[in-house]
């Protein structure tokens, strides 16, 4: 059976961060909310969301941020993001929600695997990395609640594990925003105070995969239309160093006219995380993911009109 997913009442949590501002142009009928009208730490909030009888949830809410402030905030960090999945996820099935997809992270994967790409069948073999255990222990529950449910209630909730995301949407914060967003943001100060070096934290070695916003987005629909129920990882191939992106970037930007430096008394984080699409494929079909230089130069485009400096 599939839905006409037209005529469904969606329900998006997280509406007005970065992949709910995109997903609006995807799902422009759904219903978006964000902490402003619910706090979903609040159980009395949450059971007046669920109130309103809803077809479909998609829940992109979570208190997230940089290395620095998950290292800085690991109790707001794990006592704010299980308190609003677990009774999120709870009232909708209390409530009778047919469906509910989940965005996770790429964090939750083991700090070290035995084989790269990881695959679905790889969570949960070992801790996650140091830096935001605390975070990826919440996003951990949450798929281990979701996978629960479904076992014991017969629900048929899903889960989606993107890769780092960047896009047009994302709020430029040197101190809480993820390493890409933080790049363009000092890229353009530099540009405008006349700096001739990007300052960089760690040593530029770790390993990451780059997702636009855009992408993912795409893909919740296309399980909103398909009624995909499958969990699965959401990442493109490209598995590139953090000096590599940088200079992608600078390059982009600015024809390579700033140099970069690291901090390698910074900390790096995880070294690598990369993830497995084949799932995601076999699920959905053949995807075009947006190519990084692509991507960054429409988001650096995007700041540079909204002067987002």
């Amino acid at each position: 059976m599939y839905f006409r997913f037209s005529m469904e009442n969606i329900l998006v949590t997280g509406g007005s961060g970065l992949v709910g501002s995109h997903l609006k142009r995807y799902l422009p009928d759904a219903s978006y909310i964000s902490s402003s009208d619910f706090d979903l730490t609040r159980e009395k909030d949450v059971q007046r969301l669920f109130e309103t009888k809803w077809d479909r949830v998609i829940h992109l809410a979570g208190r997230v941020g940089g290395i620095l402030e998950n290292i800085r905030h690991p109790g707001e960090f794990i006592e704010e993001n299980l308190l609003m999945n677990t009774l999120l996820v709870k009232y909708a099935r209390l409530s009778g929600v047919p469906r509910l997809t989940a965005v996770l992270s790429t964090c939750i994967y083991p700090d070290v695997c035995g084989r790269y790409p990881m695959t679905e069948e790889d969570l949960n073999q070992g801790p996650p990395q140091e830096t935001n255990f605390a975070y990826a222990i919440s996003k951990i529950a949450m798929a281990a609640q979701i996978d629960a449910y479904n076992k014991q209630y017969s629900t048929r909730y899903n889960y989606l594990i993107p890769s780092n995301l960047y896009g047009e949407h994302d709020r430029i914060d040197f101190e809480k925003s993820h390493f890409l967003t933080a790049l363009l943001g000092k890229i353009l100060n530099a540009e405008k105070e006349g700096g001739g070096t990007v300052k960089l934290l760690g040593s530029g070695e770790p390993l990451r995969q780059f997702l636009h916003a855009d992408d993912l987005c795409r893909v919740i629909r296309d399980s909103v239309a398909k009624d995909i129920t499958e969990s699965f990882n959401v990442a493109p191939d490209e598995n590139l160093s953090i000096r590599e992106i940088a200079e992608i970037a600078v390059g982009v930007c600015t024809g390579g006219s700033l140099a970069i430096e690291f901090d390698r008394e910074s900390p790096d984080g995880q070294f690598r995380k990369d993830v497995s699409n084949e799932r995601m494929k076999e699920v959905l079909g053949e995807f075009a993911f947006t190519p990084l230089r692509e991507g960054i130069a429409r988001v650096y485009a995007h700041y540079r009109e909204q002067d987002a400096i």
